[in-house]
């Protein structure tokens, strides 16, 4: 009995298209920078020519930091910059964290130690707060957890994230001194808190954690002052990294990663940071390598420039990334881009056809009303009333498309929230559509190698292959992978899933073009033995672009 090859595959694409049920999940993978307790274009039918290293020389590129050194940055304090030259995809350095912790949403769903997300968890038998894989990652999480256990048992509850983290990180110092490795550049005394520069009402929550934690602390651990504490929630309040799943496409935790807050914003970043969660699957720990954050090169590098990623999505406008840096990171942007409003005019353009655009006051208009519908979009989406969020989508698209330019960052948002339900909805071609526009959108917005790019791509060709349009899909598929191979490296969960849907995808393209026909008839074939079962219900739109250093809300 032959094998349907498409049967093999479709298990895979189904899987693949959950990932992509909201926008928020599609951006978690975006380590593009975003610090505190806060987060080329080309044919789309042939693969990107990119500039970038072998994927062995990729991963080997010596990944210390010796590569990196600390100097004064103008007008920015301390950075980071290069003692070598670098290329598109060379990891500049790994960092593992001083500590790591679930979000507190996020507790009974997410492995305390290998942060994976499993159906079922087995829970600690002492706090009853910690879950855990297995046995395996029980024990190797112990270390970090066993004071926190007795802690957490004898306080009768666990406290929030910024307090287990704090508190982790203090166990930590305690233990092994303020350099817990011989790659660390700077202490944690040395990173800024910006405690004196917290609103009145922020620094009201901040002395509320630290009230509950001094009440959480143990007796029987050493005793710190205030001032340490204080230092601590800031720096993890504006320095805190956001943990991702083991794919890379939710943010479920935040650690703590002091050479990585040595690096600085841009808004144009010259490289991008991902997490890898090591060799997590042996049965015995002793084989298990640390979960770290990479620090990846996104072009070429010249030997003495400074290393940057972008603390806040590029999608905002100027001025709103500029406000979003002052309240929370306290500082003033003087970017390129910030400066000189670059791309503004995009993001806020009507559309031009055949060299006539629409006034100034029609497209304020159509802004004003596609802002208003993105309101009603999410009140519909909270009340689980997909087919009405459809309809208000269509409505908005109707009125809104023919006068803003599709890069307009409000109709990228409602055509990739439809794009998104309609997958929902297993309306599978017209996502297909809107999903390949917003792609067309960002090309024009994004560098070439951004993440976001990156997984928009791949969830429209996963889209594209659902609706049966296997020349696009198998393109959109080819941009994706060349994109997260310099974002992720090759060694990446999400990486291998899109090298297992190109080869699969360039398989099927060939059979399309011999007979389309038989292409069809296997597909349909494959369809009825294995149906398309439903997408994880989507989630808020207003979460967006999620921030990927951890700030406090």
């Amino acid at each position: 009995m032959t094998t349907n090859p498409l049967s093999v595959f479709l298990g895979t694409v189904q899987e693949l298209g959950g990932y992509f049920s909201t926008l928020a999940e599609e951006c978690a993978v975006v380590i593009d920078g975003h610090r505190g307790h806060r987060l080329v274009h080309t044919s789309l039918n042939y693969p990107v020519a990119l500039s970038f290293r072998t994927p062995a020389s990729q991963e080997t590129c010596a990944a210390t930091m010796d590569n990196v050194a600390i100097f004064d940055s103008p007008g920015k304090g301390r950075g980071l910059k290069t003692t070598k030259e670098f290329w598109a995809g060379d990891v500049i350095f790994s960092e593992p964290s001083v500590a790591a912790v679930v979000f507190d949403s996020l507790s009974e769903r997410i492995c305390h130690s290998c942060f994976r997300r499993q159906d079922k968890l087995q829970r600690c038998g002492q706090c009853k707060f910690a879950h855990y894989c297995d046995r395996t990652c029980q024990r190797a999480g112990w270390a970090e957890h066993k004071q926190e256990c007795g802690a957490t048992k004898a306080f009768g509850k666990a406290p929030n994230e910024n307090i287990r983290l704090v508190a982790r990180i203090l166990w930590r110092l305690d233990k092994e001194g303020s350099v817990v490795s011989d790659m660390q550049l700077t202490t944690l005394e040395e990173l800024e808190d910006h405690v004196a520069d917290m609103e009145e009402e922020e620094l009201k929550e901040f002395k509320v954690d630290i009230h509950n934690f001094l009440d959480y602390w143990p007796r029987s651990s050493k005793q710190h002052t205030v001032d340490e504490i204080s230092h601590l929630f800031g720096v993890v309040n504006c320095n805190g990294f956001t943990v991702s799943d083991q794919r890379g496409l939710q943010a479920v935790g935040v650690g703590l990663f002091p050479n990585l807050c040595l690096v600085n914003h841009d808004c144009w970043p010259n490289c991008t940071v991902i997490l890898n969660h090591g060799n997590r699957s042996a049965v015995n720990t002793i084989f298990h390598s640390q979960q770290r954050i990479e620090l990846r090169s996104l072009g070429k590098i010249a030997e003495g420039e400074e290393l940057t990623v972008s603390y806040v999505d590029y999608l905002n406008l100027s001025e709103e990334r500029k406000r979003l840096l002052k309240t929370q990171y306290f500082f003033d942007c003087t970017c390129e881009h910030c400066n000189n409003r670059i791309k503004d005019d995009l993001k806020m353009g009507g559309r031009e056809v055949e060299g006539v655009k629409p006034s100034e006051e029609q497209v304020k208009e159509a802004t004003d009303y596609c802002y208003e519908m993105l309101e009603k979009i999410e009140k519909a989406r909270l009340n689980g009333d997909y087919h009405e969020v459809v309809k208000i989508c269509k409505d908005c698209i109707d009125k809104t498309e023919p006068v803003l330019a599709d890069t307009h960052i409000y109709l990228l948002r409602v055509w990739s929230t439809y794009s998104e339900v309609q997958a929902y909805l297993q309306y599978f071609e017209e996502s297909a559509d809107y999903a390949r526009k917003m792609v067309e959108g960002y090309i024009k917005l994004y560098h070439p190698n951004n993440a976001a790019l990156g997984m928009a791509a791949m969830r429209a060709g996963v889209n594209h292959w659902q609706a049966g349009l296997i020349e696009v899909g198998h393109g959109m598929v080819c941009k994706a992978y060349a994109i997260l191979m310099v974002t992720h490296g090759p060694t990446h969960p999400i990486t291998k899933d899109l090298e297992s849907m190109r080869i699969q995808t360039e398989m099927e393209l060939r059979m399309f073009k011999e007979n389309e026909y038989v292409y069809h008839s296997m597909r349909e074939a494959a369809l009825k033995n294995k149906p398309m079962t439903m997408l994880h219900e989507p989630k808020s739109v207003e979460e967006g672009i999620k921030n990927l250093f951890h700030r406090r809300k």
